[in-house]
């Protein structure tokens, strides 16, 4: 005789195993429901903080970038990495001297093809205290040369060169502005470099 209120084990164990068959056959996704519903964007995007990365070319190193934030993109194509918040770039002789250093506010590394575009306050100096001052810029790393089609001013020791348009060497020590809009020259004393 069963008492009131006392379930026996049997009742129990039968009530648990039918419940859990209910839980089981009672989910409606599928698989691909569930493939369409995950955010992809979280999974294919790595992000850090204080990164170093060095560019080498035949076993030399050329050039090594710093950045404070980097976000690499890879659910596009061609996939990138960001650098929202700055970077700045040392390129080096085969001695391993700086030679030049490109500072930005913004990049974006395409990896595919090895350009960086920089955008934002971009400036370029060399060992001749030559500065290079325009608003975007792209490095080709793997030819390792600077391009832009914007303004452009280079400040010298002597001059003050303005003009549209720009090709370099990523030492910036030898360049051709194409579309030259004016020159100044100045003295030693009145540059501010």
């Amino acid at each position: 005789m069963i008492k009131p209120g006392f379930i026996s084990k049997k009742a129990l164990i039968l009530g648990c195993i039918l419940y859990l068959q209910g839980l089981l056959f009672s989910c409606k996704n599928d698989i691909q429901q569930l493939k369409a519903t995950l955010d992809k964007s979280i999974i294919n995007v790595e992000r850090a903080e204080d990164v170093t990365i060095i560019y080498s070319k035949d076993g030399a190193t050329k050039a090594t970038l710093f950045t404070s934030h980097f976000t690499h993109i890879q659910n596009v194509d061609p996939s990138y990495i960001e650098m929202k918040k700055g970077l700045k770039v040392e390129f080096y002789n085969d001695s391993l001297q700086v030679q030049s250093t490109l500072t930005a506010k913004y990049g974006k590394y395409f990896e595919q093809n090895g350009n960086v575009l920089v955008r934002d306050s971009v400036v370029v100096t060399n060992l001749k205290k030559e500065q290079l001052n325009t608003e975007e810029l792209v490095w080709n790393e793997k030819l390792q040369k600077f391009y832009t089609e914007k303004f452009v001013k280079i400040t010298t020791p002597t001059q003050i060169i303005y003009g549209d348009g720009l090709e370099s060497n990523q030492n910036f020590s030898e360049y051709k502005i194409i579309n030259i809009k004016g020159m100044i020259g100045v003295t030693a004393n009145s540059l501010p470099l």
